[in-house]
């Protein structure tokens, strides 16, 4: 069923993109695997950041990646068959290791696997602390890390921010890195600190080659402080990470409290 949906959802997206004239860049094509497993890693700074991390390997090798993502998306009525069709994973994050397990599976059948190790969008656009679960599938897989980097996405749709997708000729860069091997002597910990080594000296390279300005004094919400942007820093970000987090968990237990 994935090959029959896949496709039509990337041809769907690129036609949307060609009538907004988002102008699409990527580099490190040769980077994408031809065959066999793959975990690539993607920043997180918008919620189409699937899309596009997902083009990127497919117009690079037409690989189709199968992205790890909260199973609230999959029980919705519109993405819940278009997620499932997709062979994308749900991940339950009360327990995890399902999630896990389905896709250290699919890694080993020669799948290319997504994941955010950020697990969530990051409001200061530049990276937060990543999680080890990549490298840990990377390792007990035996499949590479592929590193990606997104740019630009954040001005079509992010956190905190409203919609704007029918915004026009919003330049996007899709970067993707040399592949990371590991050895079977390799410590995730470490090799998610290399990783994101890497990773933040792509992020470096597609902000300084971005060609994208600013419009006016109201538009640098989408650049970070060292690009002279209004963006949070990392330290205020994640302050309003935790009060968002805190604010939920409230809300939840009040629901549950009002329910007995």
């Amino acid at each position: 069923m994935a090959d029959f949906v896949y496709p039509p959802v990337i041809g769907a997206a690129l036609t949307v993109f060609r009538a907004l004239d988002v102008r699409i860049k990527i580099v490190g094509a040769e980077h994408i695997p031809a065959k066999g497993g793959a975990v690539l890693v993607s920043n997180h700074i918008s919620y189409l950041d699937f899309l596009f991390a997902g083009l990127g390997a497919y117009r690079g090798g037409k690989r189709m990646t199968r992205f790890m993502a909260k199973d609230d998306v999959f029980k919705h009525g519109v993405s819940g068959p278009l997620m499932r069709g997709m062979k994308h994973i749900p991940v339950d994050r009360a327990d995890g290791q399902p999630a896990y397990e389905a896709a250290v599976a699919a890694l080993r059948a020669g799948e290319v696997v997504g994941v955010f190790p950020e697990a969530t969008i990051s409001r200061s656009f530049m990276l937060k602390k990543f999680k080890t679960g990549a490298a840990r599938m990377a390792a007990d897989s035996g499949a590479p890390l592929l590193p990606v980097i997104l740019w630009g996405t954040q001005q079509l749709w992010t956190k905190g921010r409203p919609k704007t997708l029918t915004k026009r000729h919003v330049p996007v860069t899709i970067m993707i890195g040399e592949p990371i091997e590991l050895s079977p002597t390799d410590k995730p910990v470490m090799v998610t600190r290399r990783l994101r080594a890497a990773m933040s000296e792509m992020l470096d390279r597609a902000q300084r080659e971005y060609p994208g300005k600013p419009s006016g004094p109201e538009d640098t919400w989408w650049l970070p402080t060292h690009l002279d942007g209004t963006a949070p820093t990392l330290e205020v970000a994640e302050a309003e990470d935790e009060a968002e987090a805190a604010a939920k968990a409230t809300a939840k237990a009040e629901r549950r409290s009002a329910g007995k």
